[in-house]
């Protein structure tokens, strides 16, 4: 135990004596769960959206009153007064406004004599999300100008009525369990996976072949300081993101205990993982240039920034076998929807079998040389 120990000690002061390490190791979950958060989680707000009137006619005031209201309110956008069809979608092709709305002739008259009248909207779709947003409202807009001023009596159409299980979940709490997953990665891999690689090239692992360590306890001291170095950034990043996501969940002693076996978890099997495919690795340049294969490769198919059935069949595949698929499953079930351990038991099973099963594939690969 003394010489287990030992080599644990010796990973975690050397890991200790460099805080730009740890530092670096955890700003890039951190700047993206800021910067992704509010990029793809906000609300679109101050597009400009060009009207070109030709009807001028009271029904042509209602809609206008209607874009007024929507830019006093929600802000999703504000119109700009054109008087030429051409000039409004030109601009709309060169992006000086998002899109424009085209309020033909007649279509006052149409609207009176219930002659199928109609609105044209001109939006650039090369930007899916402004064009999607825009549609979305004016939709919304068109269904509440359909709504007659007297209800019928007799109910003519069907209504959909939603019930949400949570609160309104905000696009950064959502990614805060990947966030989490990802910090406890980049760990494994800076401060696993490179220095695993950068030791034994610089003859560190030779050097234990003068003690009387076993290759057990070699791989096991190696593997634990890995761990622990991947459950203090887990554990730093579920509290500052939970705490910058208003996020209250950490102040249950429950959902902490349920969070810290997750942790631990998902440490035991990225640490797994990353010394299963570094164990036979010699050049410290291979690391390097594994890390964002790898962090493409098993971080977006897991469910951290989009659902999993959004993914063809093939990535799909790839997320059954991904540790991260579960990590962020179980994050999500204790962060978001305070589920309990009944909610993550699968999760934890696999991150754990997943761990020990490939620290027993990856101890016989072990091999000192000298």
């Amino acid at each position: 135990m003394n010489r287990f120990m030992a080599i644990v000690e010796r990973e975690m002061r050397k890991f200790f004596r460099s805080p730009v390490l740890m530092i670096m190791s955890m700003m890039l979950p951190i700047v993206q769960l800021i910067i992704l958060g509010h990029a793809y989680g906000g609300h679109i707000q101050g597009a400009k959206v060009a009207v070109v009137d030709h009807d001028r006619g009271p029904q042509a005031v209602r809609v206008r009153e209607a874009f007024d209201s929507v830019a006093a309110n929600i802000a999703t956008f504000k119109t700009l007064n054109y008087d030429n069809e051409t000039e409004a979608k030109e601009d709309v092709r060169t992006g000086k406004v998002d899109a424009a709305v085209i309020i033909p002739a007649q279509y006052s008259r149409r609207v009176y004599a219930q002659d199928a009248p109609r609105l044209g909207l001109i939006v650039d779709n090369s930007d899916q999300v402004m064009s999607g947003s825009i549609e979305s409202e004016m939709q919304s807009l068109i269904n509440a100008l359909n709504q007659p001023v007297i209800q019928d009596r007799v109910i003519k159409n069907i209504a959909l009525e939603i019930v949400e299980l949570y609160p309104y979940v905000e696009y950064m709490k959502y990614l805060l369990s990947g966030s989490i997953a990802l910090a406890m990665y980049i760990s494994v891999m800076i401060g696993g996976g490179m220095l695993y690689i950068d030791d034994k090239a610089r003859g560190v692992h030779e050097g234990y072949l003068v003690t009387p360590i076993s290759k057990l306890e070699l791989v096991m001291g190696l593997n634990v300081a890995g761990a622990i170095k991947a459950v203090l950034a887990g554990i730093s990043i579920t509290v500052i993101g939970s705490l910058m996501a208003g996020l209250g969940t950490i102040f249950r002693p429950t959902a902490d205990l349920n969070l810290l076996l997750l942790i631990l978890g998902t440490s035991l099997a990225f640490n797994g993982m990353m010394f299963l495919m570094m164990v036979r690795v010699d050049d410290p340049l291979v690391p390097r240039a594994m890390f964002g294969v790898l962090n493409t490769l098993l971080f977006f198919p897991s469910g951290a920034i989009s659902p999993v059935a959004a993914f063809p069949k093939w990535l799909q595949a790839i997320a059954i076998v991904d540790p991260f698929t579960y990590a962020i499953h179980g994050f999500k079930a204790i962060l978001l929807k305070d589920g309990g351990f009944v909610a993550i038991r699968g999760d934890l099973v696999f991150l754990f079998a997943f761990g020990i099963g490939t620290l027993l594939v990856a101890t016989p690969l072990f091999k000192r040389t000298l």
